[in-house]
């Protein structure tokens, strides 16, 4: 089997695990001081309570580039960046924080969160339980936990960890086996990635075809490929809770008036007349 980009990416992220030298009792311990400032903003219950309010819940992104499309907003400033998303009804953000793929950064984490009071995923790539702790320590309300980079135990595992230190977690998978994998893992939270993992490119009927395998009772996100409302429409129609967007809205002239769309693809036109 060829070599896909996330083998590429979650190489790197491994690699960078084994160089760790710090202790894991320091790292813990950061993020009890984390824990100590006091609770996560919840995640999974923003994103549900948005779309219990008669919206598709939009997770915005703060993205500057990306493997595939290079750079998007270098230059962006995460706290007006998230200012912005969260102006147009952003339910919740996604930071992402790997540096060498994505240009992103904790900095870029903390100062978002900093800047709304809407919950913060940490977008990077968990290979460790180190990287659980370091997203409570950074300020994350949420982790991402990608179900082709892991084995059943270590997403059990992970997943039980995020929850001991109070962050909700996105489970990401690509396909029917990974949904079935996610769920015996005991996820309530899951993210159906458009983007095919040997190309890179955007399935846009993945998300639709992976819907019915996703029982009631968790909370639906699409991931990627939503270019516009008629996406998000579409997905809403089949049945998602949310949707996670990043180049459409990162890279709008308007990013406030880009999430509001999204956000208002669910609602009867009719209703606003």
């Amino acid at each position: 089997m060829p070599e896909t980009y996330l083998d590429r990416i979650i190489d790197a992220h491994r690699q960078a695990a084994a160089a760790d030298r710090r202790r894991q009792g320091a790292i813990e311990e950061t993020a009890e001081k984390a824990m100590a400032d006091g609770p996560t903003r919840g995640f999974r219950v923003a994103l549900a309570a948005d779309h219990a309010a008669g919206n598709l819940a939009v997770i915005a992104e703060i993205k500057r580039r990306s493997p595939s499309k290079g750079d998007l907003a270098p230059d962006l400033v995460a706290g007006s960046v998230a200012e912005a998303y969260a102006e147009g009804g952003a339910a919740a953000l996604s930071v992402l924080t790997d540096l060498d793929f994505f240009g992103g950064s904790p900095a870029d984490l903390g100062e978002a969160r900093g800047a709304v009071e809407v919950p913060v995923l940490r977008k990077d790539f968990t290979v460790v339980e180190a990287d659980v702790l370091d997203a409570r320590a950074m300020g994350a309300d949420a982790v991402l936990l990608i179900v082709a980079a892991l084995d059943d135990h270590q997403l059990a595992d992970y997943r039980a960890l995020a929850a001991e230190v109070g962050l909700d977690v996105l489970v990401e998978a690509h396909d029917e086996a990974e949904v079935e994998r996610a769920l015996e893992a005991g996820a309530d939270l899951v993210g159906v990635n458009q983007r095919d993992l040997f190309t890179f490119e955007v399935d846009t009927d993945r998300a639709v075809r992976v819907a019915g395998e996703i029982p009631e009772g968790v909370v639906r996100v699409a991931e990627s490929g939503v270019r516009g409302p008629d996406d998000a429409r579409r997905l809403a129609d089949a049945g998602y809770h949310a949707v996670l967007v990043g180049e459409s809205v990162v890279t709008d002239g308007d990013p406030a008036a880009a999430v509001r769309a999204l956000r208002a693809a669910r609602r009867d036109p009719a209703a606003d007349e």
